[in-house]
């Protein structure tokens, strides 16, 4: 589904903002109203957005691109994880690690240590060392694996970043936004939307509605990599339709070649018939 319905939106709880005593004076432009001391997020604008937010996602991943899922507070741990496992991306869930993406070199060497450790376990060469330091290193690579697991197979910086929630996970957007990468976020009433590339008004807060909005940019990169499988097949029919348009005048000499080949040798073949034919009469 590449969109959300207002009803959908009200179900989830995502039009509930912050208390109006918190709030950012730069969200103003996607708030309905208060309501209780809570403010009313403008839900069409976040239908309108995240129509907008989902097509970027789409053709961002239909191109070869790869997105990185951010939420690290409790109600966005299942999601994120969840979600970005489902689609086949990136994610970190739990504490965002300082220079996760302008320090990515550094950072992918304790990947690699990771990744080292989890090799020996599996061809059982880690049973060389004594237990207690099996422990230690078993220790280590929990950590590791908390804080790196979700991007143990980044090989490069991603093309995109999805945020829930951008005041908490600030160090992980003033880092893409450095870095040049796409930032995507649900933006609430107490969150800067200047600093996202596409805002997504609505409660960061709620499990339902975390969850419904990550849901459906996941179902966006499922949607681009579908668009990226048939157009890499369009693109493969169209290169074997011009060798074999290619290939056939190739073909086509070749068979007049055979033909002319032939023609002497059947000339020849008439020849001594006719002269049987004089020589008898």
């Amino acid at each position: 589904m590449s969109s959300v319905t207002m009803k959908e939106l009200l179900e989830a709880g995502v039009h509930f903002g912050h208390q109006t005593r918190r709030w950012n004076p730069k969200m103003k432009p996607y708030i309905f109203g208060a309501r209780n001391g809570i403010y009313i997020i403008d839900l069409q604008k976040t239908v309108q957005l995240f129509k907008v937010a989902f097509d970027f996602v789409t053709e961002r991943v239909a191109s070869g691109g790869k997105m990185l899922f951010v939420g690290t507070k409790k109600q966005a741990q299942d999601a994120i994880f969840e979600e970005a496992n489902r689609c086949g991306m990136f994610f970190v869930n739990h504490r965002w690690l300082g220079g996760m993406l302008t320090n990515f070199q550094t950072i992918k060497k304790s990947i690699d240590r990771l990744k080292n450790f989890e090799q020996m376990k599996e061809d059982g060469s880690i049973k060389r060392f004594p237990k207690k330091e099996i422990l230690t290193m078993e220790k280590k690579a929990a950590k590791l694996d908390k804080s790196l697991g979700g991007i143990k197979n980044m090989n490069g910086l991603p093309d995109a970043v999805f945020v829930v929630d951008p005041h908490k996970e600030n160090i992980a957007v003033q880092e893409a936004r450095k870095m040049q990468i796409p930032v995507v976020a649900i933006v609430d009433s107490n969150c800067d939307p200047t600093e996202i590339d596409y805002v997504i008004p609505g409660n960061d807060d709620a499990i339902r509605a975390i969850r419904l909005i990550t849901s459906r940019i996941a179902n966006a990169c499922l949607e681009g990599q579908k668009l990226r499988a048939e157009r890499l097949q369009a693109e493969s029919d169209k290169e074997a339709a011009a060798m074999a348009a290619e290939e056939e005048p190739e073909r086509v000499a070749v068979a007049v070649a055979a033909e002319e080949l032939e023609l002497p040798g059947e000339l020849a073949a008439e020849e001594p018939e006719s002269a049987e034919e004089e020589y008898t009469a």
